[in-house]
């Protein structure tokens, strides 16, 4: 199946926390990175997805935020260092390539915050992913 979400980064399962409604799945991606996905508990049930399941996770490129400091005080879990690779900017959106370990993200953001942060290739970042905006497929 192809997807247009552009943003699919390999892992493996490190654990599943269950709640009533929903679960917090952690997954190390291949990068050594620690990202954790929300996803319902129907959802894990159907996906068989358990510690040591290899998994896809998806994230769409309008979910991903940058930010060019340290962050710190903030409810949002998934925070990947990286570098930017590419900066290809329109009228009012940019589309910015970040590489981080074991792979790369892409973040649909606004030209205005593109030219207010100063992106260029080779720029450190942080990518701001909400764990409740992380889908998971099963590989």
């Amino acid at each position: 199946m192809s997807l247009s979400i552009r943003n699919q980064i390999p892992g493996t399962v490190t654990s599943v926390t269950s709640g009533e409604v929903m679960a917090t799945v952690k997954v190390r991606l291949d990068g050594g990175q620690q990202i954790t996905a929300a996803i319902t508990r129907e959802a894990v049930r159907e996906l068989g997805i358990e510690e040591g399941s290899a998994v896809r996770t998806l994230i769409k490129s309008t979910e991903v935020a940058l930010a060019t400091g340290a962050v710190e005080g903030l409810s949002i879990r998934n925070q990947l260092p990286g570098t930017v690779t590419e900066v290809a900017t329109g009228g009012a959106m940019a589309c910015v390539k970040v590489a981080v370990a074991g792979g790369e993200l892409t973040a649909a953001i606004t030209r205005d915050a593109v030219e207010e942060l100063g992106l260029a290739a080779g720029s450190e970042v942080t990518a701001l992913i909400k764990s409740t905006e992380i889908a998971l497929a099963a590989s």
